[in-house]
């Protein structure tokens, strides 16, 4: 088909940057160090690279969380991890050395260890799995070179290869390898502070120029829907145990002004389009978004299945049936103003977030810019109207460790490919909606996430209820001592006071309500319970617990005891997970979505003891699953070329139940199961 004389298909790449705020209450260093090693990998290149290819216009989604912990780092702040770098190699104590050799190995070793050869070479005379006894030991043999190198090099494969290539001293330090000094060190984490300074002007001027549109989620990332009212899962979970009821939609208001306050003292104006954490809405939030004037949001296509009543089935290939359905923006009356809402098409975001990462980069932007025009095919095959809007949205910092070359391999293959193709064109969600205003009504919105339509992944498990009831309890606690406050006329939410407020000395209101907000954000409750989980689970059970203390410290009350347990334990060693529903997992040797084997049971050997602890070094973890007709069994390995070469290696499995079978897997030269 011939696409002359027709408009072009608009195109929405939407990415989402955020992280949860990693101080605890009175700390000046963060206790984890995502904002700033996503800074100096993902956060800067992913805009810079339009630059050039300024046509192809693109949506940020910058959650303020994240933009006022970059603000700290521009202005000398730091975190634990960046002290363990910084101090010098000979004066580390035993407990840094230990910290070094757990921490600085964090990222995915093929694409970010292994391209260093010292780097891959400190990994293995580390260990690949290691507990306690061998961290201990390391940190004993491991000479102060070694330490010194293995500063260097976790913060120079941080850094993004943009910067390796373009910049004379990273090149060098790129080339030496080894053997670093402290000069050099300390000149890399000077250009450390430099690139973290120099992300939020960049996107300032991207939007100046009208590449970009910034857009917002509110201020702390919180689930809106869950502040406004935790009952609002029911919709999608009507059987679902909830912890008691939560609803406080002032709080929900109050993040969303927060939100545009920030924006616009950091970008000089207020954004008018929100990713609503986690795609989750209800329509108990759209008068709150009209209110504070925004004028579109977004979700995800299964939300709007589940709002119209009806499946977007996909043909062979991914193609929706009904094309038009998907791909076009909806009218919502949100009080006294019109909001227009877009919804992601799941497959095309899953295939850039994780399916591409494991193509050739060029294979692998051919496949997509045929998939847009397919779209364009089928949209043109009914006769519709040229205001169709394909919309993308995805993390825009954690996929690109798992492609080679940090994905810019692919993002300049496939901006290439877009850029000569003028059958579609890459547009931001406001260019979109000023020349096609929405006119096709939504009738009702489904509360709903893009996990599942869901909020299964913060409510309804025990452990995140429980998290809940604590949160609850502190917001209760802050509300009594802020009507006395109002009463009193001497204090309001959001001011604070070293005196007192309320005629009570020691009371800081302002502070109890910033640790109250920060304690509302999604990632607590993510971690939480099931099916995630972290190796810094204990590090985010700190970070919400110990707000939640000084909510009421700062309005002078001794905080409940039981802020003082820990909502994970290590009582006992989690060896795996149980499944939590059907799997029907493809069969092609390689994880290509991330919900395959989200509801799978899982075995981690590195908990076993006794006959499985030989097996600890070759297999990483084993997923187990089922649907009414087959059993899915997947093994993770370690690199094939570490397996044993002299002998062969063969995993034996017994189904026990309800008839014995045997089944031998070799795995020495064998692909990955």
């Amino acid at each position: 088909m011939s696409f002359q004389g027709s408009p072009p298909l608009h195109i929405a790449f939407i990415w989402h940057f955020h992280q949860p705020y990693y101080r605890l209450p009175g700390h000046a260093e963060a206790l984890l160090p995502w904002v700033a090693l996503h800074g100096t990998k993902d956060y800067y290149d992913l805009g810079a690279i339009l630059e050039e290819f300024p046509h192809l216009h693109q949506t940020f989604n910058f959650v303020p969380s994240l933009l006022v912990q970059l603000e700290a780092y521009g202005a000398g702040g730091s975190d634990v991890f960046l002290t363990a770098a910084q101090t010098p190699a000979d004066a580390l104590t035993g407990e840094q050395r230990r910290f070094l050799l757990q921490h600085f190995f964090a990222g995915n070793w093929e694409h970010m260890v292994r391209p260093f050869p010292r780097y891959w070479e400190l990994l293995r005379r580390r260990g690949f799995r290691v507990g306690d006894r061998e961290l201990e030991a390391a940190a004993r043999f491991f000479t102060v070179q070694e330490c010194r190198d293995l500063q260097v090099l976790f913060m120079l494969a941080w850094m993004d290869p943009l910067f390796r290539q373009r910049e004379p001293f990273l090149r060098e330090l790129v080339a030496k390898g080894r053997d670093f000094t402290e000069e050099e060190k300390a000149g890399l984490l000077a250009r450390q502070q430099e690139i973290l300074r120099q992300i939020i002007p960049k996107y300032q001027e991207l939007q100046g120029r009208g590449i970009v549109e910034v857009a917002t989620s509110a201020f702390y990332h919180p689930i809106l829907p869950l502040l406004c009212d935790t009952e609002s899962a029911r919709e999608a979970m009507p059987q679902a145990t909830l912890p008691r009821r939560f609803a406080w939609p002032a709080d929900a208001a109050a993040q969303l002004h927060r939100a545009l306050a920030c924006h616009e003292r950091l970008f000089g104006s207020r954004p008018v389009g929100l990713w609503p954490s986690e795609g989750s809405v209800s329509e108990t939030i759209l008068p709150l978004l009209a209110e504070a004037g925004f004028t579109w949001l977004a979700s995800d296509e299964e939300v709007l299945e589940q709002s119209l009543g009806q499946r977007l089935d996909r043909q062979p290939g991914g193609l929706p049936r009904m094309p038009a359905s998907l791909y076009q923006a909806y009218r919502l009356e949100g009080g006294d103003a019109a909001l227009a809402i877009i919804f992601r098409d799941h497959t095309l975001s899953d295939l850039l977030g994780f399916t591409y990462a494991r193509w050739d980069a060029r294979e692998a932007a051919t496949d997509l810019v045929g998939r847009l025009l397919g779209i364009r095919r089928a949209l043109g095959a009914q006769n519709l109207r040229g205001d169709h809007l394909v919309t993308t949205i995805l993390d825009g910092e954690n996929p690109w460790e798992n492609y080679p070359n940090d994905g810019h391999d692919f993002l300049r293959c496939l901006y290439e490919a877009l850029s000569r193709e003028p059958a579609l064109r890459l547009v931001t969600v406001r260019e979109h909606l000023a020349e096609h205003p929405p006119d096709a009504p939504l009738p009702r919105l489904f509360a709903g996430s893009w996990i599942n339509h869901s909020f299964s992944t913060w409510i309804g498990d025990p452990i995140k209820n429980a998290a809940w009831e604590r949160l609850a309890d502190a917001r209760e606690a802050l509300a009594i001592i802020t009507a006395a406050a109002h009463r009193a006329d001497t204090g309001a939410p959001g001011e604070t006071s070293t005196s007192g407020e309320g005629g009570r000395p020691g009371i800081c209101l302002g502070e109890a309500w910033e640790s109250l907000y920060i304690a509302e954000g999604s990632d607590w409750f993510w971690w939480y319970g099931e099916p995630h989980s972290s190796p810094y689970e204990r590090e985010f059970d700190e970070l919400f617990r110990a707000h939640l203390k000084h909510v009421y410290q700062a309005i002078g009350q001794d905080p409940p005891p039981i802020l003082d347990l820990p909502l994970v334990t290590e009582a006992r060693p989690r060896r795996g997970t149980a499944p939590t529903g059907f799997i029907t997992p493809r069969i092609d040797g390689r994880v290509t979505d991330y919900f395959e084997w989200l509801a799978a049971g899982r075995y981690d050997p590195a908990q076993a003891s006794g006959a499985m602890h030989r097996m600890e070094h070759w297999i990483l973890a084993l997923y187990y699953g089922f649907d009414l007709r087959h059993l899915y069994l997947r093994l993770d390995l370690i690199d094939p070329s570490e397996l044993p070469s002299d002998a062969p290696l063969i995993v034996e499995l017994h189904l026990v139940h309800p008839t014995h079978a045997r089944v031998l897997l070799p795995l020495t030269h064998a692909p990955l199961l």
